[in-house]
């Protein structure tokens, strides 16, 4: 290279070019030729690797012979190709040809170079491909030569990802095989059926790419869209025409200018032409004009970007009336996929037909993750590389314990999880009969076991008999379900029917809890850190008009019911909770002044910021309970974002960090003479409650489903085996040993069954 500026000009061509490029095995082609001219090198190549068969093969060159693409084939750690990719790291040879590894292909024609520089393109540690350089006279690349490939690798590395994932680049073995796609995991559990595609609203970011089978009607109903937007305008116009001004009304022509035959339809036309269906093409042409009026100095052009979007939607939506966003018959076993599902999109499925959720956004705490997990649908959100239009109609399996998605799955993977789907089944109907069953140990310890609940409370009369309590009531889904603060009449009715259906059985409600990716639609809270922002208490303490209709309203439904216990989240130091209950006294005293008396509820602590940890003993002369959020606390004690894909396998409540917080919560809990329940994903898992149990937990509390293997767990379990198996996990120093010594303990208590399914 001959300079940094050089270099960095050339890196944001050919990375604007690989992305802009419609198809990437064109922008491939591109690249080679932009890396060869930077670099002055006689041949830029790039091997693909296929994962299928262990191999890289030569997908583009410039340089090489051309017959060559495509057939050859190194297998990883053959030949110098091979051995970049084994190694993961870049290679600089002088004489390539005397290199031990140097594998000779007389259809390439590389006899003749000597030179010669690898670099393995790695995404979230996968092995995507190898990126060469060579020349015919010997020299070593430079350090900046191969500093410019490694940049050009490192970005290529997130596009050639996202274009494998989409199919806008086939692996040569893949082009008949299942595809596998990877998201957040938010509620467990197998469902195999057929992908339903939900469409979004006229939205020009939301507009996937997809190739039309027929560019003719591709091209006529775009012209018969942007014709329905122009009498729609006109339209529009007229009713207008005595109530505006002229200056304004003149808009209206500009908007059919910009309509016109000579503008954006022809640039429309020409991207159909190109390869892309009509709604992608226009969304990119509309996107493009945005980008560049937004762009420039003058207030008159910056002004007209709104009119272009405002233009761009309306032709969309004209576009998006061919394809119906809502099918009006579900299939038997519907696979609901979408940019994102709502809970009111749920409710338009028949519960009998909705096997499983897929959707590009969201997160394991979401509204519409919460709800999945109560009814028991298998969930996986935030799938950001999902090509929606082409999932449409096609057989799909979702793994809600991993995170995955497998479309068209192959006879075997397929199988597989017919098995694990039957055998769930038998098991369910196997652990039914003890439902009514004490939660205790086979020497006498009981274990009492609670639900999370949120929703309505149609499943109470079968759950009471069976639970020891609500260990957690989410206040904030009634409020997500409506447009406005539900009032204090309100809020009382929905939390007198939790408290009343479930007495004399304690119920633990928690003040409101949003923030972080918990946003009520007509409370927006918009952060660059969610996690780390206005959530929580901190939101209820800065607007104690609403965290005051909640308190009365909780304690006018508890009268005569003393089963009430609230509880506060997201605590990080004493002052909140003194705060908090400050609001709670006066509200007592507000309501006894209007002539309702009512007796103070007893208080917890939501456990899940790690600085509680240090404050237990200063909270416990203020609470008389706790109750750790072990989502949270795992999130935040490990600094993963358990909703981003790319560090979510990071995430894991069987951290031992995680599980020695834990047990030092629960002796201090034990010491300071207070109770202490957990209500996240943990307790919920059979071999992690047997670990709390031991710990000192005096309470677990967890989704309804979660609750018969849970059961089946602490009933085939002698408490003194548990505590033996506590001593020997919290002694082990990764979460890979935690997870071997445990599902070997499972075992051999011939209680692996209860475990979700193991990794491929």
């Amino acid at each position: 290279m001959n300079s940094k500026t050089s270099m960095l000009k050339v890196l944001r061509r050919v990375i604007q070019e690989v992305n802009g490029a419609r198809h990437l095995n064109a922008a491939l082609a591109t690249m080679v030729r932009r890396i060869r001219k930077a670099m002055q090198t006689d041949v830029c190549s790039f091997y693909l690797y296929d994962e299928a068969v262990d191999s890289l093969v030569l997908m583009e060159t410039i340089g090489l012979r051309t017959q060559a693409v495509g057939q050859v084939v190194l297998p990883r750690g053959e030949g110098l190709v091979g051995l970049v990719a084994m190694r993961s790291e870049p290679l600089n040879l002088e004489d390539a040809q005397t290199h031990p590894q140097f594998r000779y292909f007389e259809s390439t024609g590389e006899e003749r170079y000597s030179s010669f520089l690898g670099i393995p393109i790695i995404h979230q540690r996968r092995m995507l491909g190898v990126l060469v350089v060579q020349q015919a006279e010997k020299r070593r690349y430079t350090d900046e030569d191969e500093a410019f490939l490694v940049t050009m690798a490192a970005q290529l590395s997130g596009v050639l990802a996202h274009a494998l994932a989409t199919g806008h680049v086939t692996r040569p073995a893949q082009a008949k095989r299942q595809v596998m796609f990877k998201g957040v995991p938010a509620s467990p559990g197998i469902a195999m059926g057929e992908a339903v595609v939900i469409a979004p609203p006229a939205d020009l970011n939301s507009v996937p790419d997809l190739i039309p089978s027929d560019e003719a009607f591709e091209v006529a109903r775009l012209k018969e869209a942007i014709a329905s937007t122009r009498e729609e305008i006109r339209a529009a116009g007229r009713r207008l025409a005595k109530r505006i001004s002229a200056q304004e009304l003149a808009l209206f022509d500009v908007y059919q200018q910009m309509l016109g035959e000579s503008a954006l339809s022809t640039e429309v036309e020409k991207r159909i032409r190109e390869g892309q269906w009509a709604p992608g093409a226009l969304a990119d042409v509309v996107r493009r004009h945005v980008q560049y009026l937004e762009r420039v100095d003058d207030d008159y052009l910056r002004e007209r970007a709104a009119d272009v979007r405002d233009l761009g939607r309306r032709v969309l939506s004209h576009l998006q009336e061919d394809t119906p966003s809502r099918p009006d018959v579900y299939p038997d076993n519907t696979v609901l996929v979408g940019d994102e599902i709502s809970v009111a999109l749920l409710g338009e499925v028949p519960r009998d037909k909705l096997m499983g959720v897929v959707s590009v956004r969201g997160s394991s705490t979401s509204h519409v993750a919460i709800v999945a997990r109560a009814m028991g649908i298998p969930t996986v959100l935030g799938m950001t590389e999902l090509p929606l239009p082409r999932l449409s109609g096609a057989p799909v399996v979702v793994d809600g314990h991993r995170g995955r998605l497998f479309v068209r799955p192959g006879p075997e993977l397929e199988n597989h999880y017919a098995t694990l789907v039957a055998e769930e089944r038998e098991l369910s109907e196997l652990l039914e009969y003890e439902q009514d069953r004490p939660s205790a140990t086979t020497d006498g310890y009981a274990m009492p076991l609670m639900v999370n609940t949120g929703l309505a409370v149609d499943a109470i009369g079968v759950l009471k008999n069976r639970i020891s309590g609500v260990g957690l009531y989410r206040t904030e889904v009634p409020f997500m379900i409506t447009e406005r603060f539900p009032g204090e009449k309100e809020q009382t009715r929905l939390y007198r029917d939790q408290l009343e259906g479930f007495a004399p059985l304690p119920v633990v409600m928690r003040t409101l809890d949003i923030g972080g990716d918990k946003d009520l639609p007509y409370f927006p809270i918009d952060e660059a850190n969610p996690f780390l922002g206005w959530r929580g208490m901190r939101v209820t303490l800065d607007h104690p008009e609403v965290l005051m209709v909640q308190l009365r309203a909780m304690l006018r439904a508890s009268l005569g019911l003393n089963n009430l216990y609230v509880l506060l989240p997201m605590i990080t130091n004493v002052a909140e909770v003194d705060e908090a209950l400050g609001l709670l006294e006066r509200a007592i005293i507000e309501l006894g002044e209007e002539g309702t008396a009512v007796d103070r509820p007893r208080v917890g602590v939501m456990i899940e910021v790690p600085a509680t940890l240090y404050q237990m003993d200063a909270l416990a002369s203020r609470v008389d309970f706790f109750s750790v959020g072990s989502n949270d606390l795992t999130q935040y004690l490990l600094a993963v974002d358990r909703n981003n894909a790319r560090v979510s396998n990071l995430y894991d409540a069987l951290h031992p960090a995680l599980l020695t917080a834990l047990d030092r919560l629960a002796r201090d809990a034990q010491r300071l003479g207070r109770p202490i329940s957990l209500c996240g994903e943990l307790a919920g898992d059979p071999a992690g409650a047997l670990l709390l149990m031991a710990m000192g937990f005096t309470g677990l509390s967890m989704n309804a489903p979660n609750l018969p293997k849970v059961r089946a767990a602490i009933r085939r379990v002698a408490f003194s085996d548990a505590r033996n198996l506590l001593d020997e996990i919290i002694r082990l120093d990764t979460p890979e040993d935690v997870h071997r010594h445990l599902k070997g303990r499972m075992a051999q208590w011939q209680l692996a069954h209860l475990l979700p399914p193991e990794d491929d």
